[in-house]
């Protein structure tokens, strides 16, 4: 099985266990995203965007995966390459996504939304999407997100 069959059997089948899971009821007393914590004022929250708006940032049209009201799923191909785009409804849901996601892809994350693809298109939609990009499994202490793509001045491909 080739790289992207493999992606995306593993975004759809993490997609629809995600999906068919209960929803946010065992958060296991996580604050929720935004919440105060020791008296520390909150930072802004995170413009959150859809997966059309994330798609459109690098010059995509995505063909939907899943849509249900919890996760949102499109196949994107650009000049790039081929990747995944994720929308979760709440960040727990993106938590837990990441919790069953396959530890060895890579993926870019940023607020309620994640990216699966090849290290190389990740690194090339890093700076455009604005995401972290995770090389290792994110459950560690250290998630190890690499550092932003720096502008070279050239062309980006888009």
């Amino acid at each position: 099985m080739t790289t992207l069959p493999r992606l995306a059997a593993s975004a759809l089948l993490v997609g629809l266990v995600a999906a068919c899971s209960p929803g946010g009821a065992g958060d296991g007393g996580r604050l929720a995203a935004g919440a105060q914590q020791g008296g520390a004022q909150a930072a802004a929250p995170a413009k959150i965007y859809t997966v059309e708006q994330l798609a459109a940032k690098v010059g995509c049209k995505p063909k939907m995966q899943v849509d249900a009201s919890d996760i949102r799923t499109g196949y994107c191909k650009t000049k790039v390459g081929e990747f995944f785009v994720n929308t979760f409804s709440t960040e727990e849901g993106k938590d837990e996504w990441m919790d069953r996601a396959p530890e060895y892809n890579p993926h870019l994350v940023g607020p309620r939304w994640t990216v699966l693809s090849s290290l190389k298109v990740l690194r090339a939609l890093q700076k455009p999407l604005n995401g972290d990009l995770h090389l290792k499994d994110h459950r560690t202490k250290s998630p190890s997100p690499s550092p932003p793509a720096q502008d070279d001045g050239g062309d980006s491909g888009y």
